[in-house]
């Protein structure tokens, strides 16, 4: 069995952690080699993951050169995805990008063409995707549970992004980490609109089967002193109706840890009934005409290849079997269409039509 070779670059998000602990663990991978501009920023994970020294670059150039990754994960702020992507292409190696797709949907088309002549794939790890309630939802749907699927009512978010690290580890940021953080920098593609509505706007594709809509109304919040969001409401219209996606940073409690009010998920609404779908929770609720008093669902057990992305990846470079929609670079970019349309109707406070049809 092939060992796939696999490098960590840039560790802007703090989700390169959880990836590199997904390769860790699995029997047919290996972490070759991670490498970031601020050695600091390395410590925990070589420590953790038995890495030497030769094994730890702040030179991506000589990490890619040294190690010869089959895949590379790439954790870098989000209006940095374009360019570190046109970075790794030319090394030849497959690409996981944590999500957003990209700060922009232009930077995620430059993202798309750099790896056209390198015969590798670009891939999209949306963390959401791996929450079993989130395939289940998804399963009842395409099985016509609730008829055509017409809208998606999305709530996203937690306490904000700094208040966890890896795994998911609380912690209490500073002013002065939240100053010196992209997640709250403007021109590195932070706030939560960007952070967080890639999910609704993708996942919400998704159930819809790639459908896209119309237009799209959003507005934001203006904290004094703060340059970027912490909350944000779009209304995306479809043929088929009204959809909606809500980000928040600030929410009362983490959706990990005790959901909060409103809770963190999504509703599917189809022509023959609903079903709600609330991050982490054990089950969904459904109605259907039969049973308008509606009823809970178990959510189903997640088997191997479908638990994280980094054995479902492994396993579609193996053996060709398609990805999870979400995934996919045709789904990402209507997810990314929605984004940036949503982002110039709340700058410009009025309703746009789909950008880059």
């Amino acid at each position: 069995m092939k060992t796939w070779r696999i490098a960590g670059i840039n560790f802007d998000h703090f989700h390169m952690g959880d990836l590199l602990r997904m390769v860790h663990e699995h029997p047919a991978a290996e972490i070759v080699a991670i490498s970031d501009e601020q050695p600091e920023r390395m410590v925990d994970a070589a420590q953790k993951f038995g890495l030497s020294e030769g094994q730890v670059f702040t030179d991506y150039r000589a990490c890619l050169e040294q190690t010869r990754p089959d895949v590379v994960i790439l954790c870098p702020a989000a209006s940095c995805h374009g360019e570190w992507v046109e970075k790794v292409a030319p090394y030849g190696a497959h690409i996981i990008m944590e999500k957003p797709y990209a700060g922009t949907l232009a930077e995620a088309d430059i993202m798309a063409k750099a790896m056209e002549a390198t015969g590798k794939e670009l891939i999209v790890n949306w963390p959401l995707v791996w929450y079993a309630g989130q395939q289940t939802a998804h399963r009842l749907a395409q099985e016509g549970l609730i008829g055509e699927v017409r809208e998606f009512h999305h709530h996203g978010g937690n306490r904000g992004p700094l208040y966890h690290g890896a795994d998911k580890i609380d912690k209490e940021p500073t002013a002065e980490e939240k100053a010196a953080s992209w997640f709250y920098s403007k021109s590195l593609g932070g706030g939560s609109l960007l952070d967080y509505m890639g999910y609704g706007t993708t996942l919400g594709t998704w159930h819809l089967s790639g459908r896209k809509p119309i237009e799209v109304t959003c507005t934001w919040d203006e904290t004094p002193g703060l340059e970027v969001d912490e909350h944000a409401v779009a209304v995306i219209r479809y043929a088929t109706g009204l959809s909606k996606t809500e980000t928040r940073w600030g929410t009362f409690t983490d959706p990990w840890t005790h959901q909060p009010q409103p809770k963190c998920g999504f509703v599917l609404k189809g022509s023959e009934g609903t079903i709600s779908c609330y991050d982490y929770e054990p089950t969904l609720f459904v109605q259907t005409r039969e049973r308008p008093e509606g009823y809970a669902v178990p959510i189903d057990e997640l088997t191997s290849p479908n638990r994280n992305p980094i054995e479902h990846v492994l396993h579609h470079l193996e053996t060709g079997a398609p990805l999870i929609g979400p995934l996919t670079l045709e789904i990402s970019r209507i997810g990314q269409q929605i984004v940036d349309t949503a982002y110039l109707s709340a700058q410009q406070k009025r309703t746009l039509a789909l950008v880059g049809e």
